[in-house]
């Protein structure tokens, strides 16, 4: 809430009127609950191929919400990375701030872009990355910064079928495989372990057939630090999203994907809020003038994909 100078009473600002690009499982859990539960926010429409939002108007593709006059602020784009930018750009031509979820593009060439013609237009432009709102991410990165590390460790082991059931695109060219979720956990040992991350050798199991990865193992650095990643799309049972970071004090652990953190046997675990985190944060660029893209995750998931040794392993079928 800003404040009138001349009276010091506070001046409630008007909601920023948004429009969500992309209504697949993650805008319906994550990004709808999150907008219908900030007062920042006013959802005005919803842009979709294969779905409609309740109580919005509902458009095919960006141009049809453009044309239709609107009174919009921003978009929050949730649609799979390729042909993102162009929406994007679209959005920005038109006067709009805009929130990507992640990655926020499919390659390092249009995230830049994207960049460049925000800031030429005076817009917001916010790459999210949700994990790094998890709720024990803050407080490992302020430990860590008071310890020397010696060694990260990251496993990450999902079940594509639990989570993406039916999502063709991402295992196509552009959808990153294994790195759709594996990302998240780049984007949060970037966060708590600050430096120059570079990624020494990786090893990606390609289906017959497909274009993107199930499974891959990465090789870094940060700095003299050695890290090791362990992505599986293909893992059945309890899902494991962890990332330990031995210390010359003992080990830290983030588990759940950031929401349970655990250091010298203590135990802190929350509620799952990143999304709403993430668009409490967004109201505050575009309140304030400002951008937000870091995208040095997705620079690891390209650098692993130029180095990484490709092994085609049997078919896979949904």
């Amino acid at each position: 809430m800003a404040v009138d100078a001349s009276t010091a009473q506070p001046v409630r600002l008007a909601p920023i009127k948004l429009a969500i690009v992309g209504v697949g499982k993650i805008a319906r859990d994550q990004h709808l609950p999150a907008i219908a539960a900030d007062p920042r926010f006013e959802l005005v429409a919803a842009v979709s191929r294969n779905a409609t939002v309740e109580g919005v108007a509902n458009y095919h593709d960006i141009g049809e919400l453009l044309a239709a006059g609107h009174e919009l602020d921003a978009v929050s784009i949730c649609t799979p990375p390729v042909g993102r930018a162009t929406i994007a750009m679209a959005a920005i031509d038109a006067g709009l701030h805009v929130m990507l979820e992640k990655p926020p593009a499919a390659t390092l060439s249009e995230i830049a872009r994207i960049e460049a013609h925000a800031a030429a237009a005076g817009r917001t432009l916010f790459a999210t990355w949700h994990s790094r709102e998890a709720a024990g991410v803050a407080a490992a990165r302020a430990w860590l910064a008071e310890r020397t590390i010696e060694r990260v460790t990251i496993d990450w082991r999902e079940d594509i079928r639990r989570w993406h059931p039916g999502q063709d695109w991402i295992l196509e060219a552009g959808g990153f495989g294994v790195f759709d979720p594996g990302i998240n956990a780049l984007s949060i040992a970037t966060e708590i372990v600050r430096g120059a991350w570079v990624v020494d050798s990786a090893d990606l199991r390609v289906p017959e057939g497909r274009m993107s990865p199930l499974a891959a193992d990465l090789r870094m650095t940060c700095g003299d630090v050695p890290a090791t990643a362990a992505f599986d799309f293909l893992h059945e049972g309890p899902q494991q999203w962890d990332i330990v970071v031995d210390t010359d004090a003992g080990p830290l652990t983030l588990r759940m994907g950031g929401s349970v953190l655990e250091i010298d046997g203590q135990v802190t675990e929350a509620p799952d809020a990143e999304y709403p985190r993430l668009y409490a944060k967004f109201a505050e660029l575009v309140r304030a003038g400002a951008s937000d893209v870091d995208v040095t995750p997705l620079r690891l998931v390209a650098d692993a994909f130029l180095v990484g040794r490709r092994e085609i392993v049997p078919a896979f079928a949904w």
